[in-house]
């Protein structure tokens, strides 16, 4: 186990489109829920060095500056980390003040992967978000002067009523800050959210497929330009500064997951944790795990999660690997719908590879859909 994903559930704002397990942060037990997460972490035995740890939300900067250094000293006591370790916090834009800036630094974070979704700053209202452009700018530049080199941000396209140029000015204002990692993923309308109700009542104007293809089509390209490696159907980044922990998830790799309403995949056993927070923290008071729900993976699904979930990545899925995990060769046990996406020209095998083509990026869920519950036939 070389990674680990902490989950911080409260927002001081909920987003429209959010359906993460989070909280509105006002009068919850803050300090009680890292209590109780300091004692999950304490919970397993295996102390090796951690990899790469990910902080996540909901928002953990929404943590004032004395919980935040609650926070990262209750990680650092209870995990293996090193000089080596890939740290990320997420953050919110306007949320990261100068303190908590060198509360993250001290602690030996050294990622910070922002939430800005636009530089629109009507489209930021639209979508409920509390920051606006002008905020990315200061906290990107107060965070490059607390002197952290390797920073993320994601946008997001397909938004209501978003037009293709103004998502290349938001693509052109990111690459302008000239950072070392890019995410780009289109809107996806969850149930429970502001924005399902709205699109059930037919008040949500959505750009639509073929402009969400189009946008997909210029952020690869833009990306590209600017001399940023695609290594996943979302993910941009500067040769060396790949996201190590989502790696971890694409590789098909195991991890824990500690946090209210967090996944974890542990000893071939994929997890998640109770989300209401007095559901996390009751069983955690008795020292017991708060988990909710347990799968034992089968061999099975474990190489259909090896394909579909190692076809995000632009390199794709190693036939080697794969035989070396399993004992057998992807290329037989898949043979049908290998075949037939290379015939549509979605897919190719090249030498140890078999991966997506640049069509197959913009279709990736179709293909990986066809890799489920295969195996079992």
């Amino acid at each position: 186990m070389k990674a680990a994903y902490i989950h911080i559930p409260f927002c001081h704002h909920i987003c429209h489109y959010c359906d993460f397990n989070k909280v509105f942060m006002k009068g919850q037990p803050v300090d009680e829920y890292l209590k109780a997460l300091e004692k999950e972490m304490s919970l397993p035995l295996n102390k090796q060095v951690m990899e790469t740890v990910f902080v996540g939300g909901g928002t953990p900067t929404a943590l004032n500056e004395k919980q935040l250094d609650k926070l990262v000293s209750a990680i650092n006591r209870q995990l293996n980390i090193d000089t080596n370790t890939e740290y990320t916090f997420e953050a919110n834009p306007g949320d990261l003040s100068k303190e908590k800036l060198a509360i993250l630094k001290n602690a030996g974070v050294n990622r910070l992967s922002f939430g800005v979704q636009t530089f629109n700053d009507e489209l930021l209202k639209k979508i409920g978000r509390s920051h606006r452009a002008k905020d990315v700018f200061e906290s990107i530049e107060n965070a490059k002067t607390a002197g952290f080199d390797n920073i993320s941000i994601d946008l997001i396209y397909s938004l209501p009523s978003q037009t293709k140029q103004d998502f290349i000015e938001s693509i052109q204002t990111a690459l302008g800050l000239g950072l070392v990692h890019y995410s780009g993923y289109s809107l996806i309308i969850e149930p429970k959210t502001v924005f399902y109700n709205l699109l059930q009542k037919g008040k949500l104007p959505l750009p639509g497929e073929d402009a969400e293809a189009e946008m997909y089509e210029t952020l690869m390209e833009q990306m590209e330009i600017a001399g940023l490696r695609q290594y996943e159907i979302s993910n941009f980044a500067v040769q060396g500064f790949e996201s190590r922990h989502n790696l971890t998830y694409w590789n098909n790799e195991e991890y824990y997951g500690f946090g209210a309403g967090a996944h974890g995949y542990v000893d071939g056993i994929r997890q998640s944790n109770f989300g209401p927070l007095k559901k996390y923290m009751e069983p955690l008071s008795k020292g017991e795990l708060p988990i909710m729900d347990a799968h034992k993976v089968t061999l099975e699904e474990k190489m259909e999660e090896e394909m579909f979930l190692g076809l995000r990545k632009t390199e794709g899925v190693s036939i080697r690997h794969f035989e070396e995990k399993f004992g057998q060769n992807p290329l037989s046990l898949f043979a049908g719908q290998i075949k037939d996406w290379s015939e549509k020209g979605l897919l190719k095998s090249d030498g140890d590879k078999i991966s997506l083509t640049r069509q197959g990026r913009l279709l990736g869920n179709e293909v990986f859909q066809s890799f489920i519950g295969v195996s079992n036939h």
